[in-house]
């Protein structure tokens, strides 16, 4: 379809985010729904490859920008892990172990016989085991949720996105190696990645207190000297190629456990953050083609429900021993199911480093469109059924 006007690619995402925050503000208070589930649809529809109105993503520093977003939110998320409070309770670590790990194996199985190449197969368990901390995060933030469920689901989160973010890079080092031949560089791809993203975000949550503590104002300038730092974080794995979302995650979990007290005011960084997950949320889904969707939706139908049965039947399986009922186990399973936005910003710093994956997996495209509009909304429901929002507490 061509555009009734004609735009700068920066006009027009700028329109894009106007557009999407005020129609998501609107239904949202009409309807009850997530706000990001209407800032997804609102991406779809702009896209390059449906109405045209949208550049494609390469023609814009908008990946950047949407690494930023995902990055404050990443942080936030790592802030929130306890590390004592799994110690206590190891059997929540056990619990993210085994249904990364089995979601992991039915996946690829399901892949397997549907006929996917073996590599796909890999790349799609891999991704299927993440949760996205983005749509998690927001729809707790948003519903003001707290408890047992909540907690479980924020830690889980972080488990499984380590998990998948190490599955993904290892498969892609074994991915370069089968094509190149050369083990430095599948090595370069892979666990170099990892350890330095890792060892970079530690630095910043050991230097940035330190500094904050010198100057005197971590309680007061807490909000805006984190969201710099976590924007210089960003920026620096850009450019060295590492990756944005374990540095950011490391970062906010080493700031934590390094006896850091964050404010009220930095829960979702204000201004700043509402912004930034608007024009994230509207950027995720503008990267999918309805063409590649469609296609794949047939294999993506079997693995979304695949997916939401391994988390919740392992999460359920160890509600009792891990201290919750078989009702909240349920829920947390089920809260789980968000994870398009982790997905494609993961796919996108693979195309960012040379290697094209994201046309190959129509499956993961189609569970992308779905986990987006859909997968927000299973979350708030599953908080309200486990009544942990106010909401559900005066109902």
């Amino acid at each position: 379809m061509l555009n009734l006007f004609t735009f700068s690619p920066d006009v027009a995402w700028s329109f894009a985010i106007v557009l999407a925050w005020g129609v998501g503000e609107f239904v949202a208070r009409w309807t009850s729904l997530p706000r990001i589930s209407i800032y997804g649809l609102v991406g779809f529809v702009l896209a390059s490859s449906q109405s045209g109105f949208l550049p494609a993503s390469e023609q814009s520093n908008i990946l950047f920008f949407a690494n930023v977003a995902f990055g404050l939110i990443l942080f936030e998320m790592g802030y929130r892990v306890n590390l004592r409070w799994l110690k206590i309770n190891p059997w929540i670590g056990v619990t993210g172990f085994v249904e990364s790990v089995f979601t992991f194996l039915v996946v690829y199985e399901i892949c397997t016989w549907y006929g996917t190449t073996n590599i796909n197969a890999l790349l799609l368990s891999s991704l299927a085991m993440s949760t996205s901390p983005a749509g998690v995060l927001r729809v707790v933030n948003e519903t003001r949720s707290s408890g047992q469920v909540t907690e479980r689901i924020l830690h889980l989160t972080a488990i499984n996105c380590v998990f998948a973010v190490f599955a993904f890079k290892v498969i892609v080092g074994f991915a370069v190696f089968k094509t190149s031949g050369v083990f430095s560089d599948a090595v370069s791809s892979s666990l170099l990645v990892l350890f330095g993203s890792a060892v970079l975000g530690a630095m910043f949550g050991v230097v940035v207190p330190s500094v904050m503590r010198k100057l005197g104002k971590l309680a007061q300038d807490g909000t805006i000297a984190f969201a710099l730092a976590v924007i210089l974080l960003v920026a620096i794995t850009h450019a060295a190629k590492l990756s944005p979302v374990l540095a950011t995650m490391t970062f906010g979990l080493v700031a934590r456990h390094y006896r850091v007290a964050l404010n009220h005011t930095q829960r979702n960084f204000g201004a700043l953050g509402e912004l930034l997950t608007v024009l994230l949320f509207v950027f995720v889904v503008s990267t999918l083609e309805w063409k590649i969707v469609l296609a794949g939706s047939g294999l993506a139908f079997f693995l979304v429900l695949a997916r939401l049965a391994t988390k919740t039947l392992s999460v359920t399986m160890f509600a009792h021993k891990s201290g919750i009922s078989w009702k909240k186990g349920v829920a947390t399973g089920v809260a789980l199911a968000p994870m398009s936005a982790f997905v494609i910003l993961v796919l996108e710093q693979a195309r960012y480093l040379g290697i094209e994956f994201v046309d190959e997996l129509e499956a993961l495209a189609a569970m992308t469109f779905f986990m987006e509009i859909v997968a927000p909304i299973i979350t708030q429901r599953a908080l309200i059924w486990a009544k942990e929002t106010p909401q559900a507490m005066e109902g």
